[in-house]
């Protein structure tokens, strides 16, 4: 789950930007604002249309406009999986194959909105930022989210200090569950294999699976035994 190539400054930027220029997904206790590019462009699957005639400022406010809808979209298709799997647990996957979306892409998309329900979600800081924490507990998730945006932190400067507090961090996670996987040497790499074709480092992969497969069997107790759902892909039975 990368963010675009050379989009990574131009995020920097949108969190920065004067509450006129910004385009929020959604507030708490209001209806969210809709994202929409400007009207002097004309936008399609294929390409962007900019008029011969740009000011340096209209041009600037654009690309804050494309990179906050391009993050956006993360968030939208991780909600839009959440509600088919609970939706229509029998039937989500079938309606998926007819897209052109990735599953895996999607079911971690999904993973990071089920850790971040919307009140709990910072407008302010990126998809990637929130995945990056999304393993930890509520209350660290707030904390480093928190100071990533009081502080002003890029992506890159978050997982920098995530990992100068490494130490401090296990301490605080007594509460935490630390499970021991008997695995062959096998297992082990496929498992490998998984976690970097989904873009995560295994620990996270694991958790990852681990919380699709308990959401899927929660889902099958609510939906009784006529329609309770096939096992999660990546779970072996």
């Amino acid at each position: 789950m990368q963010t675009p190539s050379g989009m990574s400054e131009i995020m920097q930027q949108a969190s920065q930007a004067t509450p006129s220029q910004q385009v929020a997904t959604a507030q708490p206790g209001r209806p969210p604002r809709r994202l929409a590019l400007s009207p002097a462009v004309r936008a399609r699957r294929e390409g962007l249309w900019l008029p011969a005639q740009l000011a340096i400022e209209e041009w600037s406010e654009i690309g804050l406009q494309i990179a906050m809808i391009g993050d956006s979209s993360a968030w939208w298709l991780g909600d839009w999986l959440v509600y088919g799997k609970k939706r229509y647990p029998d039937r989500y996957k079938q309606a998926i194959s007819a897209t052109a979306l990735d599953y895996q892409t999607l079911r971690n998309y999904a993973w990071v909105c089920r850790r971040f329900p919307i009140p709990r979600r910072h407008p302010a800081l990126s998809f990637q930022h929130h995945a990056e924490v999304a393993s930890l507990t509520p209350d660290q998730q707030d904390e480093w989210l928190g100071k990533a945006e009081a502080l002003d932190w890029s992506l890159h400067a978050l997982r920098r200090e995530l990992k100068a507090g490494a130490v401090g961090r296990r301490k605080r996670e007594s509460d935490q569950l630390i499970v021991k996987l008997p695995a062959t040497s096998a297992q082990q790499e496929r498992w490998r294999l998984a976690a970097t074709a989904s873009g995560a480092d295994i620990e996270k992969w694991i958790v990852m699976i681990l919380d699709d497969a308990a959401e899927t069997a929660e889902t099958a107790e609510t939906a009784g035994p006529d329609n309770a759902p096939s096992q999660p892909e990546g779970i072996a039975s």
